[in-house]
C-alpha cells in the first residue's frame, strides 16, 4: 500500500526560537503572569500538531476505502489544526490587550511620578529661597549688632 510520511515530527521536535522550543508535541503548556495580582495569568499549551498527533502520518489511499478514511482523517486534521489556530488567535489578543494596557499603565505612571517631581521642585526652591532670606536676615542683624559696641566706644574716646 501507499503511505503518506514527511518530517513534520522531525520539524515540530527541533524549531526553536531564541533557545526556546517553539512546538515539542504534546507540550505541558506554559503560564504567563500578565497582571499584578496573583490570579491574573494566562495559560497556554499547543496540542500535539505533528502528523502522528493529528493522525495523518500512515494514511493508505492504496485503495478506495483507504482514500475515503484518509479524507475523514484529513479533514479531522484540518477541523484540530482550525481550532488551535484559532484558540492560538484568542491567547494572541488577549496578550495584545495586556500589552495596551500595560503600556498605559505604565505611560500613566510616568506622568505621576513627574507630576510629584514636579511638585517635589517648587517647594525645595521655595525652602532654598526661604533660607536665603533668613541667612541674609540674619547677617544684617549681626551687622547691626556689630555696629553698636563701635559706637559706644567711639563715644568713650
Amino acid at each position: 500500500g501507499v503511505s503518506i510520511k514527511t518530517d513534520e515530527n522531525y520539524v515540530a521536535g527541533n524549531t526553536a526560537f531564541d533557545g526556546l522550543t517553539v512546538i515539542t508535541g504534546a507540550a505541558a503548556g506554559a503560564k504567563f503572569q500578565i497582571g499584578a495580582n496573583e490570579n491574573q495569568d494566562l495559560a497556554l499549551s499547543i496540542g500535539n500538531m505533528t502528523a502522528t498527533g493529528l493522525g495523518v502520518n500512515a494514511v493508505d489511499i492504496s485503495s478506495q476505502t483507504g482514500g475515503a478514511a484518509a479524507i475523514t482523517t484529513v479533514n479531522n486534521a484540518l477541523e484540530s489544526v482550525s481550532a488551535q489556530r484559532s484558540a492560538l488567535g484568542a491567547v494572541q489578543n488577549r496578550l495584545e490587550h495586556t500589552i495596551k494596557n500595560l503600556d498605559t499603565s505604565s505611560e500613566n505612571l510616568q506622568a505621576s511620578e513627574s507630576r510629584i517631581r514636579d511638585v517635589d521642585m517648587a517647594k525645595e526652591m521655595m525652602e532654598f529661597t526661604k533660607n536665603n532670606i533668613l541667612t541674609q536676615a540674619a547677617q544684617a542683624m549681626l551687622a547691626q549688632a556689630n555696629q553698636a559696641p563701635q559706637g559706644v566706644l567711639q563715644l568713650l574716646r
